[in-house]
């Protein structure tokens, strides 16, 4: 598949960012992160004030929402993204926006461009809900309002999506590996094995035994060799003090 575009979507505090980081480093694609954190920072706003300030609301979720659509464009050779049209969701929970966001005439081709990317409608659970700061505030209700929100949009667009209803990371991790698999999404290629050793041996081979025979050497091997008038005389020597001891024990040798 040339250009996968991989899009992650659903209510805050379901996993999306946690799993868009092991696609990217799994498949090698650049990850387009929440934009919403740069705008509220960009805004100098506080989460405090989108609650009550509408606004700000209004004019927050206009700006995540071209964000999202510029930083996609951006990435031709595709991406993968944690979010959507997510922000639309929350428009339609604490902004005015939506008919003017639905008249947009970049709406619809927006949306005809995540239906022809890969798109992972991952569900809510209780037990990945925590405070960061800046999403919504994490009450149970708030989240299953916010996911009903981003399936409608699904539905209406008529979005194809893969539900990832499971709580279990590595659950999680199969099913994306074997759709971008059947989508003919191959991982990143890991490094070539070197063609040499990374290191160069210690020592130059030997070209003799490491250890001398362990047969001890002979003891005569050691004494200087004597010539053969030198060996007759000490054979003498010794023939005639044998002969010696055994005339003194009353012996004859001969």
């Amino acid at each position: 598949m040339h250009a996968p575009r991989i899009y992650l979507v659903g209510a805050h505090a379901t996993g999306k960012t946690t799993l868009a980081r092991w696609v990217r480093d799994r498949f090698g694609l650049p990850m387009i992160s929440e934009v919403a954190r740069a705008v509220l920072a960009e805004m100098e706003a506080k989460v405090d004030a989108l609650r009550t300030d509408v606004g700000l609301v209004d004019r927050y979720q206009r700006e995540v929402f071209t964000r999202q659509m510029q930083a996609e464009a951006s990435h031709p050779a595709g991406f993968v993204s944690d979010r959507a049209f997510c922000n639309l969701a929350y428009a339609a929970q604490h902004a005015t926006i939506l008919p003017e966001v639905f008249a947009d005439p970049r709406l619809r081709p927006y949306m005809e461009s995540v239906a022809r990317g890969i798109v992972f409608y991952v569900r809510p659970h209780r037990e990945l809900l925590a405070e960061d700061g800046v999403r919504e505030r994490l009450v149970w209700e708030e989240v299953v309002r916010i996911d009903g929100m981003v399936k409608f949009m699904l539905e209406l667009f008529a979005v194809p999506y893969i539900p990832l209803e499971s709580l279990s990371m590595q659950e999680r991790v199969r099913t994306v590996e074997r759709v971008l698999s059947l989508a003919s999404v191959a991982p990143a290629a890991s490094p070539a094995p070197l063609a040499v050793p990374l290191t160069a041996p210690l020592t130059a081979p030997l070209t003799a035994p490491l250890t001398a025979p362990l047969t001890a050497p002979r003891c005569d091997a050691a004494r200087p060799a004597l010539g053969a008038a030198d060996g007759d005389a000490a054979l003498a020597a010794a023939v005639d003090a044998r002969n010696g001891s055994a005339a003194r024990a009353g012996l004859s040798l001969t």
